[in-house]
């Protein structure tokens, strides 16, 4: 029997975030931001003999991942056109990056305006998207004094009641609460081709501080956002994107 998904295939926006700390060193931090890490970051410090060094490293290391101390650097989107045939189906993709995050906030949000962001109609698609890239775009769209679009309001919701949010994190769970699998390992579990990205996820800050690599991250995000494009044609049992069926917005 065939997978079903509860919307078409053709009917999610597919999308992956990349972010990275506020600052690029824990030293570049006002006073009362330092002393609000040290505090966030007190179980991880422990490892460390001295306080100062085990904020410096912490916060290099983990402050991206927190809406509160990082920013969302680079947003990839795609979705699909239904072609006459599966093998002949689209991908589209968009993507924003800029230092300044309202750069990239604006036109994602401008677009969760549009009929994608209706989640009547349309649904957000990605990996472990329910546990981080979600609640991370709320608070900093919060923090950047800037409104939830419908598609993200889900503070205080029940998860029938969100149900716009497919997950290929959870969707590959299938009710086991304490299994998580890297969109990596799934690719792989799949026999998904990985992209040939010369970073990962934990390189993003470096590449953009140190190298002011935006092409790569970019490269990397839709990278990404194919994969998870892939996994769900996997379980709806259509054949894999060949590289001509993918198209990016130039």
């Amino acid at each position: 029997m065939k997978h079903s998904l509860p919307y078409p295939l053709y009917d999610l926006l597919f999308i992956d975030v990349e972010t990275v700390s506020e600052k690029a060193a824990y030293d570049e931090l006002d006073e009362t931001t330092r002393n609000l890490w040290k505090e966030k970051a007190r179980y991880w410090m422990k490892e460390y003999p001295d306080e100062e060094e085990g904020a410096r490293a912490t916060y290099q290391s983990r402050a991206a991942i927190l809406a509160e101390f990082g920013r969302v650097l680079c947003i990839s989107v795609g979705y699909l056109t239904r072609g006459e045939t599966p093998a002949e189906d689209v991908l589209r993709l968009k993507s924003w990056c800029s230092a300044d995050e309202r750069q990239v906030l604006e036109p994602f949000s401008a677009l969760l305006e549009t009929p994608f962001g209706h989640p009547q109609s349309h649904m957000l698609c990605g990996h472990n998207i329910r546990e981080f890239d979600v609640p991370y775009l709320c608070r900093r769209l919060l923090m950047n004094q800037m409104g939830l679009p419908p598609m993200l309001d889900v503070a205080g919701k029940r998860p029938w009641e969100v149900k716009h949010l497919i997950d290929t994190m959870e969707l590959w769970k299938f009710g086991d609460i304490k299994h998580y699998t890297s969109l990596k390992l799934l690719s792989h579990c799949l026999d998904i081709p990985s992209p040939k990205d010369d970073i990962s996820g934990a390189d993003v800050g470096r590449v953009f501080y140190e190298e002011q690599g935006a092409e790569r991250i970019v490269d990397y995000c839709e990278g990404d956002v194919l994969a998870v494009v892939q996994v769900m044609r996997r379980f709806c049992q259509l054949p894999l994107l060949a590289e001509e069926q993918v198209l990016k917005a130039g």
